[in-house]
């Protein structure tokens, strides 16, 4: 009998399954010294099986429910209302009866009492469930508890929590339901306090919600609350709200909603000494759980009791410091174009290759930049060197009148080193030998590797992949290489300002970028144009491909009528491409010669939008259109004051910008081609793991770190509980968006787009590509469902150069991560497309189907129809 009833003294953590998350921290906070916990008990999960156990009718149905689909809304709603139907017909089984009513008479049969559910599951730590079940305030007499202690059973499937497994991958049969008996405390007021800031994530501010009454006129949304701020024993900020309505409890049981007195509405619901106690009572808590808290309160008689604490599961993580100093950390993620997780072997090869003082959180990689910070000087390049980002320059612009992080005692305001721009240009030799020079050394470098590498395995292998990334670092880091491209991209800035100084033309250097030479990353979406062509005329292979699913469909390929022909095509161009892929930064990402199956959409998306040879013609076309507007530029320059002079400098910034700006994307390629050849040799250690049985699968080495793999293939051991837990991470990490800049104090700090004169209802971001388009939206978040048809415009979260072959089949490209100068940017303005990038919420704000017009002149999004 005793596992069917626990009172809160009797849990522990091992009961989590009896008792569920809800139950368990009431018992833990329960046993906490000072904390007031309104006495009561757990009706256990046991209780629940015990009641349902031999109920065929109830299997029955469950079976009919596991199958169904969140599409399936109208079975859902039937079978989950004849579950409920079962459940409170069902007769409590009478050993239940009797444990409850033992407690009852323990605690005081006459009083009232709060019915709370509480849900569990076999893994059910990450899960909220918040608000997915029900509770019952003010019950009162044992029949009466009872009959809703069935209810709260019964609310297991309620139609909301029964969508709620469905989408968090819970299996239904395997949920059960823990019901909390808890003595009611009629409250003068009640409210829910956050350890951290649940707007900007600062785990330093400590927000309380308060109000009238019991705490349910809050939390189903009827009341506005008061909102105080509190960070070290200080109330920082104090937001009174009106409020008309309160909820009370009724003698005879039950609970009703009044109007509060006009003259008390605006009155502050909790004193300035209530306030700091509340404050001193959740940071106890917090300690106590070792994370934030969102903890339910009520006051009554002067005294706050505690009805529940669970962690905030939506903060994002704060980078790990090894201090207790003030530190701003900006996402790597957003500059590389990858917002998503990367698995731990993926962030120690960009560990091992980055000279940046870099952190990790929530599976991704941040820049400390406080150093910077710390100097005048550090200040001032940084602001230049993020001012492509108007997000990330605002947010560090607050950070810098906040005064979070101090300038250094013996910070003389030194001179900024180094020469402006212009110097830098005026010295730089404009010969496009040297790119292909750059180019042929590398190709060279990458060549020799893939040779070497042949005969090392084991230990050696991982020796000799140190000392590789050694070259590796020689090759990124080569200064004439940063040069060239530096040369190319302060010609752009020069172009853009004095064009637009000169002759009132905005973003001139857009037209002028277009079909560049050596873009290794603009060639490769005219190259797939290429294989269409070879394709094009086969219609047995078209037809083969259109319903190709694995991977193996190369080999097959063969047996139709210009199947060689294809066959050839796809393998040149994997020869040359396959290295690449989405998220290509992190190592562990399926590159398209590993799965080549993700290129056959794109092919046959290029087959049906396009004419034979149209790689060619765009190519052509954006190189006329980019020098019709160089002469139109340089004919009008001459026209002014000082004309000669001024159309000799833009004539020689243009011819910089058409040599250079496309070796812009050649050492990614370069990095990324090494990175797969690291990544095949050490596939094959993987097989050998799996062949010991030291892991169960080749990809379970991408969850171990360099060293970690190192290790386990030099002892032949590991330990798999490792893995698991990180595969359980970075689901968990999946789940998080990550931030432009997140400080120590956990605080997301946010820039803003400053624009005046938009149309109404415009989506802002930043203008990258000139142009102005409408089309048909296509919101794609995963390359390998894109089914674009000629004209449409991409809107997707962020795009690094394995979407490229995308770009040849649109019209225009919305990203919600992106800077003047990253991949898409460059890539929108050589193929001529109109561009907006870092809009916040992209994906969300603009429908798939959606007709849209991108203005990438100004740098805003409107919706011209919704659906």
């Amino acid at each position: 009998m005793s596992c069917l009833v626990l009172d809160f003294q009797e849990m522990d953590e091992t009961q989590l399954l009896l008792i569920g998350g809800k139950g368990l921290h009431l018992g833990e906070l329960s046993k906490m010294e000072g904390i007031q916990v309104p006495e009561g008990f757990c009706v256990t999960t046991a209780a629940y099986q015990e009641a349902i156990e031999h109920n065929e009718t109830y299997y029955a149905l469950l079976n009919r429910l596991t199958p169904l689909k969140v599409e399936d809304r109208d079975q859902i709603g039937e079978i989950s209302r004849e579950i409920r139907q079962i459940i409170m017909e069902a007769t409590i089984p009478s050993d239940v009866v009797e444990a409850v009513t033992q407690y009852l008479s323990r605690f005081g049969d006459e009083h009232a009492y709060a019915v709370r559910s509480s849900a569990t599951a076999e893994d059910l730590p990450h899960a909220s469930f918040a608000g997915q079940q029900d509770t019952y305030l003010n019950i009162i007499g044992k029949e009466s508890i009872m009959q809703h202690i069935s209810k709260c059973w019964a609310s297991l499937f309620t139609e909301r929590a029964v969508i709620y497994r469905m989408q968090n991958g819970f299996d239904h049969s395997q949920v059960y339901l823990s019901v909390i008996v808890q003595r009611m405390v009629f409250p003068q007021a009640s409210g829910i306090l956050y350890t951290a800031d649940p707007i900007n994530s600062n785990r330093k501010l400590l927000s309380i919600n308060a109000s009238f009454g019991l705490g349910e006129a809050l939390v189903s949304g009827l009341v506005s609350a008061d909102c105080y701020k509190v960070r070290e024993e200080e109330i920082v900020e104090k937001r009174i709200a009106t409020k008309k309505l309160a909820i009370y409890g009724l003698k005879e049981g039950g609970t009703e909603t009044r109007q509060i007195d006009p003259d008390r509405q605006k009155i502050q619901t909790l004193s300035k000494q209530q306030i700091l106690q509340l404050a001193h009572i959740g940071r106890q808590i917090e300690a106590y759980f070792g994370c934030p808290q969102d903890i339910e309160w009520c006051l009554a008689d002067d005294t706050f009791y505690i009805v529940q604490s669970r962690p905030i599961t939506t903060l994002y993580p704060i980078p790990e410091a090894n201090d207790q100093e003030n530190h701003v950390y900006i996402s790597v993620g957003h500059q590389q174009m990858m917002a998503d997780p990367i698995k731990p072997l993926g962030l120690s090869f960009y560990l091992l290759i980055t000279p940046a003082p870099m952190r990790k959180a929530g599976g991704r990689l941040f820049v400390d930049v406080a150093p910077r910070l710390a100097t005048s000087v550090g200040r001032e390049a940084l602001l230049n060197t993020l001012a492509s980002d108007p997000l990330i320059k605002g947010a560090l612009m607050t950070i810098i009148e906040r005064d979070f992080i101090k300038l250094l005692p013996n910070d003389q305001t030194a001179q900024i080193l180094g020469r402006s721009n212009t110097d830098m240009l005026a010295q730089f030799e404009n010969d496009p030998t040297i790119v292909s020079d750059l180019i042929k050394r590398s190709q060279a470098s990458i060549e020799e590797l893939k040779q070497n590498i042949q005969a090392k395995s084991g230990s050696d292998l991982f020796d000799f992949i140190l000392e590789d990334i050694q070259q590796l670092k020689k090759i990124l880091f080569d200064p004439q290489s940063t040069a060239v491209f530096m040369a190319a991209i302060n010609a752009t800035s020069w172009i853009n300002e004095n064009m637009n100084e000169w002759l009132g033309e905005k973003n001139a250097a857009d037209t002028l970028s277009q079909s560049v030479s050596n873009n290794i990353t603009s060639e490769m979406g005219l190259a797939l144009l290429g294989v269409a062509d070879v394709i094009r005329p086969y219609p047995e292979v078209i037809d083969y491909l259109q319903h190709a699913k694995e991977d193996n469909f190369l080999d097959e390929l063969v047996k139709f009528d210009g199947g060689s022909e294809a066959q050839d095509a796809i393998y040149d161009y994997l020869s040359k491409y396959g290295m690449r892929c989405a998220g290509e930064i992190d190592i562990t990402k399926t590159r398209w010669s590993e799965k080549p199956i993700t290129l056959v959409p794109m092919i046959l998306g290029n087959i049906k939008n396009f004419e034979p040879n149209a790689g060619n013609r765009k190519f052509e076309q954006g190189r006329r259109v980019a020098l019709e507007k160089e002469q139109e530029l340089i004919d009008r320059l001459k026209q002014l004051p000082d004309g000669e002079q001024k159309a000799k400098e833009t004539k020689r910034m243009i011819d910089l910008i058409r040599n250079f700006i496309g070796y812009r994307e050649y050492p990614k390629y370069g990095k990324v081609s090494r990175y797969f050849v690291y990544k095949q040799a050490l596939l094959k250690e993987a097989e050998q793991l799996v062949q010991a049985g030291v892991i169960h699968d080749k990809e379970d080495i991408y969850y171990l770190t360099f060293e970690e793999l190192h290790e386990a293939v030099r002892t032949n051991k590991v330990d798999y509980q490792i893995i698991t837990k990180r595969i359980d991470e970075y689901k968990l990490y999946e789940k998080l968006t990550p931030p432009r800049i997140i400080t120590s104090d956990g605080e997301i700090i946010t820039g803003e787009y400053n624009r005046e004169n938009l149309p109404a209802n415009a989506i802002v971001g930043l203008p990258v590509s000139s142009g102005v388009i409408e089309g048909r939206a296509r919101v794609i978040l995963n390359m390998e469902n894109a089914d674009l048809e000629d004209g449409d415009i991409l809107v997707t979260s962020f795009t690094d150069p394995g979407w490229t072959p995308l770009f040849v089949s649109i019209k225009g490209l919305v990203t919600e991560v992106g800077g003047l100068m990253t991949h898409g940017a460059v890539i929108a303005r050589e193929y001529g497309l109109p561009a907006v990038v870092g809009v916040e919420n992209a994906t969300k704000l603009i429908k798939d189907g959606q007709r849209i017009r991108v203005n990438g002149t100004e740098g805003y999004i409107e919706i011209l129809e919704r659906h």
